[in-house]
């Protein structure tokens, strides 16, 4: 269920939509002017990289001091 971007070509206001199955044209509605000319932005994704504990690895095995996961590498950096 992807939530894609878009900005109006219109006004110049992004906006995001939320396509329950796939990208449906008739669904992609400036909700600022009502246009329907616009432009697919591509967006990041956000990748969590820590728990809510606070340890650097997210699976808890931080216990040496160390940095990351035993040798201080993480490879995520």
């Amino acid at each position: 269920m992807p939530i894609l971007e878009y900005r109006c070509l219109k006004c110049g206001n992004s906006y995001e939509i939320f396509h329950k199955v796939r990208e449906v044209k008739k669904d992609i509605i400036c909700p600022s002017c009502s246009s329907v000319k616009y432009k697919k932005l591509m967006s990041v994704p956000s990748i969590a990289t820590s728990s809510s504990s606070g340890d650097s690895c997210g699976d808890g095995r931080c216990d040496d001091g160390g940095g990351c996961c035993g040798g201080g590498m993480c490879g995520m950096d």
